[in-house]
This record gives structure tokens, C-alpha cells and sequence, in this order.
């Protein structure tokens, strides 16, 4: 088994467990026992979901901003206010504990971050799980497709463009990519099999120059770590579910509670379900 090198909030723990090996409901707990860590290669085979919770009264215009932008922000389940499991979640989890970390926005502004959702969750809150790319990243690798932050023990990096994401309502914001380097030639697989998962992302949005997405640094990535490139690599951007953070952070509502970026809820749900021929 391999270590597993985590914060727990605490300070840096070393866990003899394999992480890919764990069922959803192990890393679940886990987390909801005080462990920090990126999500990224956890429970293969299951599917791991971006969080957005925001009031009942914005929750139209958040589905609705879902609908119009479907790439950075598939749907794959909503929980009603005073229901905190269920669904692809799975029955006995918890939206508010289960995530490695969370984010509490008030009025646009990021307050602070927790382990714990539960003191700040109120009861009105509405939780969108929304589709994540580490879906397809399993996949890729099995396709030898280097995910070269999984293997280097980061969080995949993440970036702000100036591409704009279609208003909904009272809610406005720019598109959130994950850049992936890959071998340029391994980019046509990268493309072939993410393409497979169009309910969390699908293919890429944009391969090559970061300056077509307006990102003027690549190594300094708006969320998550420096991205790992090495020679004859080739940036390939896909569509984030950090979206909603960057639609919160320009459209400021009163609250919003969000995973944070790279430390997703895991699932009940099988990636298989989401792929197609």
C-alpha cells in the first residue's frame, strides 16, 4: 500500500492506505474524521462531484446558470433543503462533513475555510453536486495518459479565463478551466477518452496556448498547484466545476458554501455510469 501524505488540520499525517483501493463511503469518513486532502485519484472507479450550496432563493438561478453552461457545470444531483445525503451521494452521508474542505462565501467575499460545514450550513441551503474531470482521469491513465499532478502528489492546477459563461438571473461569472500536460502524443487520447464523460466536462475546451484562454502565467494557477510540465508536453484545458466559485466571487450573494477546489465529495456513483460508447 502506499502512504498517503495529508493535512489534517492538525499538521501533516503519513496514512499506510491506498487511497485509489478505498470504497467511497472509507474515504467519506475519513474526511468527516478531520482528514484534508485532494481528491484526486481516491475511489477509483467512483465519481467525485464539485459543491455549490446556495439559498432556496437563488436556487433557480443557479440551476439555471447550470443549464446554460452545461460544460463547466453538469448536474448530477440536487439535494432539497434539510436532506444532506442520498441520491449518488449515498445514504448516511453527509453534504456538510464528507468533502475534505469546504469554502464559506459571504457576500462574494471567501471567509474562511473548513473541515466541518455544519456551524455555518443553514437550513435553506440547496446543494448542487455538479460533475468533476477526476472522473475521466482514471481512465486516461489506464489509456497512458500521464496525469502528471496525480503522480507528483498535487492538487491539479486551475485557472480564471477571460472566456465569459452565460448569465442566469442574478448570477454572472467567467469559465474556470483544469489544465492537464500531456504528451503531445498522447493529447488525441486525452481527448478521445474525456470525451467519453460528457456529464463531468467531456472533452477539452482548448489545447495549446494558454494565451487563447486569456491565462497569461501558467505557473501561477488561480486555484490548486503549479502544474507539473515536462518537455514536449502540451497544455490541454478542460471545463471546471470551480466555475461557480469564480460566478460567486463576481456575483456576491449573501452565502454560498462550496468544496474547496481539488477536495471533492466522492460518490456512490460509478464513473461507468456517466460514460458513453
Amino acid at each position: 500500500m502506499a502512504a498517503v501524505s495529508a493535512g489534517t488540520g492538525r499538521g501533516t499525517t503519513e496514512l499506510p492506505i491506498d487511497p485509489a483501493g478505498l470504497a467511497p463511503r472509507e474515504a467519506r469518513r475519513l474526511f468527516a474524521g478531520g482528514l484534508v486532502a485532494p481528491t484526486s485519484g481516491w475511489c477509483q472507479g467512483f465519481t467525485q462531484a464539485n459543491l455549490i450550496a446556495v439559498p432556496r432563493d437563488l436556487a433557480f438561478d443557479m440551476l439555471l446558470f447550470a443549464q446554460r453552461n452545461p460544460k463547466p457545470c453538469p448536474v448530477l444531483d440536487v439535494l432539497e433543503p434539510g436532506r444532506f445525503g442520498g441520491g449518488i451521494l449515498g445514504e448516511g452521508a453527509d453534504v456538510r462533513t464528507d468533502a475534505p474542505l469546504y469554502r464559506v462565501y459571504r457576500d462574494g467575499e471567501l471567509v474562511e475555510e473548513v473541515a466541518d460545514a455544519r456551524s455555518v450550513w443553514r437550513e435553506d441551503l440547496v446543494a448542487f453536486l455538479i460533475g468533476c474531470s477526476f472522473t475521466f482521469e482514471h481512465p486516461m491513465a489506464a489509456a497512458g495518459v500521464p496525469v502528471r499532478h496525480q503522480e507528483a502528489g498535487r492538487n491539479v492546477p486551475m485557472y480564471r479565463t477571460t472566456t465569459r459563461c452565460r448569465d442566469a438571473g442574478r448570477l454572472s461569472g467567467p469559465l474556470v478551466v483544469s489544465m492537464r500536460a500531456v504528451p503531445a502524443d498522447r493529447v488525441a487520447d486525452a481527448v478521445r477518452v474525456s470525451s467519453r464523460y460528457p456529464a463531468v466536462h467531456g472533452a477539452p475546451v482548448h489545447v495549446g496556448d494558454p494565451a487563447g484562454l486569456g491565462i497569461v502565467d501558467l505557473d501561477r494557477p488561480d486555484f490548486g498547484d503549479p502544474p507539473v510540465v515536462e518537455d514536449g508536453d502540451v497544455p490541454v484545458f478542460w471545463a471546471c466545476g470551480v466555475t461557480p466559485q469564480a460566478m460567486v466571487m463576481e456575483s456576491r450573494p449573501g452565502l454560498a458554501i462550496t468544496h474547496a477546489p481539488g477536495h471533492m465529495l466522492v460518490t456512490d456513483a460509478r464513473d461507468s455510469d456517466y460514460a458513453v460508447p
